[in-house]
């Protein structure tokens, strides 16, 4: 009974693999990294655009 649990164990690992699972989370993980990275690097080039503009403000104020 034991041995056709055991087969029957090894038959549904044999399905999937071993590397299936983790792959998975390692597409879900790099996916969050590159959203990460997206945000990063557009709320970077926002708060350069506004200190530009402080800049460009400043550059016409009157004195």
């Amino acid at each position: 009974m034991e041995q056709q649990e055991r087969a029957h164990g090894a038959d549904r690992g044999a399905e999937h693999g071993p590397d299936d699972a983790g792959a998975g989370y390692e597409q879900w993980k790099g996916k969050g990294v590159a959203l990460r990275a997206f945000f990063y690097i557009a709320g970077t080039h926002l708060f350069a655009g506004f200190v530009w503009l402080l800049f460009t403000l400043g550059e016409h104020a009157q004195k």
